[in-house]
């Protein structure tokens, strides 16, 4: 043991040390030590008034006229975005304002913001009224002159017809009398012009018909083309109408059924000489209007970007000014109403900067009394706290996915940062797909700035955060697939020649039958005669299912390694006896044992079954192993690991929860007591468990989660063991699906003579390789590799029931504004 003690400590492997702090501040100098503590961000405060509602907390009206403040700025961004004026990314250098003055300012120009949209929306409203108007004027013009027309040939029919003048008098169309007697009579017919939705039209029109009982005739004319609406806003299909009809009582059925069905009624004159001189006037009021326009839009994108100028430099600081004020009421009055008192956590290595900033702050006030900062115990559980970089961050934040460690907890990502693109390569094995990575890889990293400083989509967001995770998964995808010898599922004589060769010059089908092997074994990976062979298949599978079941023992053996420095590291003796041993004895005594047989099976060449060599290790321990004997003592070590094994299961579940039953009922009897720690007994690991409290010890309890914990662990021993075969399926998968792709589609194109067949193939190769092979693929293979992560490694040694340590900071503040 004291060989562990003199390694050097992984700082990354535990979390940061922390410590529960007091501050006690004077009130004159709370705000400026607030903000300079967010500017150093290495402070969690506790919120010290959970029993009151932000309304009734001290500093609740600063709180409101910065969320006011806030309100303002996105309505100013929202124009800005609306307007589509390009703001600077870099603000204009302006001296700096305090709070009170920012408000004034935000204030101005929201009044004149505001001024300027209430006076463009009128203008525009008349402007598509007048659009409008010029469109009825043409189409009823139209629909009027065609009235004209009409009336004049039933004149000249009626002239020349035989009949006599009373029937005339009796059937003569509506149109007709109001062309003879006028439209100004009281008798005559008259009409009403507008425009409506071409949707209600139909609706109208019977609408009309039934309430003027058919004394109507509805004359209509589509508009051609999109009309803005001077309500809404919106381009939408409107149709032109002309309704006439004769009496006053009509015309006032006919305007309330215009209104209720939204139709915009505008006077059109029956001459045509008048017609032209009001389409000429609102012609030259559009003209007009859209001047002005063009100027109020000008002034307003002006007014707009100076705004924009200064935008993110005053969101900036208004979601700092309201940080600090809700930091500000996590903090309590002391009796003389002179003091602010809080309470947080803090990493150590940060308190000398802490007090730094504190001493600043006093400096700054012109405080006369001093900031009071010191350490305070505490039986609350701390937060977790790891310092990470761009290249750990993301392998960071897949384990905290699963969970937060708890703390001083074993940290995965440490070896996550290797194991994981690993395993990912293992099952994606294939040089050629992994440049294709490798290049996606690089294009992120190098463009890295730009990319950082541009809103992203969520996939892009996605594929971005974890640049140096596909890097590396790239990588070894790259020496997987050097091992497996796969360029696109295509062998190459990279490292030499192959071992194996024709028996003689006549042999023509060298990937059946023929081959010898003439030289010793290929240098590196796979050889390249495997490839098309007959007994290819059987080979790789072989290769690869042992190969996981290595891989996937070593991994597990690591959890289990990590649980012991766990317990050594918190006390935990109970837990290194009585979890660590019987947990190492029992996984070794199995598996363990099947990948030794493994390996000295790739030693010695040996055809011996392992199959058989481990059904009968339990089926029959003490029969003879005939052909399967692979060493001297191979029957007696069985023996003795089926043993191991089978004592481990009750060392696992018995001892503990009695011992622990033992040291309880010493402690409260009087007897000498030496606490002997352990997670089930820790009050800082559980804190909400009934274990945790030693006045409350309940045994049954305590026994059952020490069998489910037991059963857990033997079960799980042999079925994750089974899932780490994953790898070898899904590797496989991967190089048959290439296979298929390069044979099916590329070799079978460029087996025609045409140009446009082989550019065909060629392109749906390219399209399945990318979309299939690169993606879906890459997808599937990573989070088969998160899952042995999560389920089969962490859960060895891992709680991940910890909560992360959230420091007050500004750098976090401008992350999320970005």
């Amino acid at each position: 043991m004291g060989v562990f003690d003199r390694l050097p400590p992984m700082d990354h492997l535990r979390s940061e040390k922390m410590c529960f702090v007091q501050l006690i501040i004077p009130a004159e100098s709370a705000r400026v030590a607030v903000t300079y503590l967010g500017e150093l961000g290495l402070l969690q405060f506790k919120d010290l008034n959970e029993d009151k509602s932000p309304f009734q907390r001290i500093f609740v009206n600063q709180v409101k006229r910065c969320a006011e403040m806030s309100r303002k700025l996105r309505f100013f961004s929202d124009q800005i975005n609306k307007a589509s004026v390009r703001s600077s990314v870099r603000p204009a250098l302006e001296p700096e304002i305090d709070l009170e003055e920012l408000e004034v300012r935000l204030g101005e120009h929201e009044h004149e913001l505001l001024e300027m949209n209430t006076n463009s929306d009128k203008l525009q409203q008349t402007y598509n009224e007048l659009l409008e108007f010029k469109l009825v004027l043409t189409k009823a013009g139209g629909i009027l002159a065609s009235s004209h027309n009409h009336a004049a040939s039933a004149e000249r029919e009626l002239d020349e017809n035989i009949y006599d003048r009373e029937v005339d008098e009796g059937n003569a169309y509506l149109l007709e009398q109001g062309v003879h007697q006028g439209s100004s009579g009281n008798s005559g017919v008259r009409f009403v012009s507008g425009i409506i939705l071409k949707s209600k039209a139909l609706a109208f029109e019977r609408m009309l018909f039934r309430a003027t009982r058919g004394n109507m005739l509805f004359n209509q004319a589509p508009a051609g083309e999109p009309v803005t609406d001077p309500i809404s806003g919106e381009e939408v299909e409107k149709t032109v109408f002309v309704v006439f009809f004769s009496g006053e009582q009509a015309k006032a059925k006919i305007l309330k059924i215009c209104d209720s069905f939204g139709a915009s009624c505008y006077p059109v004159p029956e001459e045509m000489i008048k017609q032209r001189q009001i389409f000429n006037e609102v012609s030259a009021r559009l003209s007009d209007l859209e001047v002005t326009l063009d100027a109020g839009i000008q002034h307003r994108n002006k007014a707009l970007e100076s705004v924009g100028s200064q935008l993110w430099r005053w969101t900036i600081m208004v979601k700092k000014e309201k940080a600090v004020y809700d930091t500000l009421n996590m903090l309590n009055f002391d009796v003389t109403k002179k003091c602010l008192v809080g309470e947080g956590w803090c990493p150590i290595f940060a308190k000398s900067q802490i007090k730094d900033c504190l001493q600043r702050a006093t400096l700054h006030s012109n405080s006369q009394v001093g900031i009071i900062f010191h350490e305070m115990d505490t039986i609350e559980s701390p937060p977790t706290y790891f310092r990470t970089d761009k290249f750990t961050n993301a392998f960071q934040e897949i384990v905290d996915a699963y969970g937060v460690a708890r703390y001083q907890e074993a940290n995965p990502a440490v070896y996550s940062v290797v194991t994981f693109p690993f395993l990912f390569a293992v099952m994606f094995g294939d040089w050629g797909h992994g440049i294709c990575l490798l290049l996606g890889a690089l294009v992120l990293i190098l463009r890295e700035k730009k990319l950082s400083s541009q809103k992203l989509g969520s996939f892009m967001e996605m594929a971005f955060g974890g640049r140096y995770v596909i890097l590396l998964m790239a990588i070894f995808s790259i020496y997987c697939g050097l091992i497996y010898n796969e360029f696109f599922s295509v062998p190459f004589h990279i490292f030499g020649k192959s071992a194996y060769e024709c028996r003689d010059k006549s042999c023509s089908d060298a990937y059946t039958v023929g081959l010898i092997k003439v030289r010793d074994a290929y240098p590196f990976g796979v050889d390249p005669s495997w490839r098309g062979s007959r007994s290819e298949l059987p080979f790789l599978n072989s290769l690869k299912m042992k190969m996981s079941i290595l891989m996937g023992v070593a991994q597990m053996n690591l959890g289990i390694v990590l649980s012991y420095f766990d317990a050594r590291f918190h006390g935990n003796a109970l837990d290194i006896r009585y979890q660590f041993i019987p947990q190492m004895i029992f996984l070794n005594s199995l598996f363990g044992y099947l990948a030794l047989l493994i390996l000295i099976k790739w030693c010695t060449g040996s055809q011996a079954d392992l199959y058989h060599v481990m059904i009968y290790m339990f089926l029959d321990p003490a029969g003879d192993l005939g052909e399967n004997q692979l060493f001297w003592g191979q029957k007696e070590l069985q023996i003795l690991l089926l043993l191991l094994a089978l004592v481990a299961v009750p060392w696992m579940l018995f001892p503990k929860p009695f011992i622990l039953k033992k040291l309880h009922k010493e402690r409260f009897q009087g007897h000498t007591y030496r606490f002997l720690g352990t997670s089930e007994m820790d009050p800082d690991s559980e804190p909400d468990s009934a274990r945790a409290r030693h006045d409350d010890f309940n045994f049954s309890e305590v026994f059952v989660h020490q069998m489910i914990h037991s059963i857990e662990f033997v079960l799980g021993a042999v079925s994750n063991t089974a899932s780490y075969l994953r790898l070898w399926a899904l590797s496989l998968a991967h190089s048959e699906l290439s296979t298929v792709f390069y044979e099916k589609l590329l070799l079978l194109a460029w087996g025609y003579d045409s140009f446009i067949v082989k550019l065909g193939g060629l392109v749906v190769f390219a399209f399945a390789t990318a979309f299939i092979l690169l993606m879906m693929e890459t997808l599937s293979a990573f989070l088969h590799a998160l899952r042995l992560h999560w389920v089969e490694f962490m859960n060895k040694f891992y709680h991940g029931d910890g909560y992360k340590f959230k420091p007050f900071s500004f750098a976090l503040l401008a992350d999320d504004e970005d």
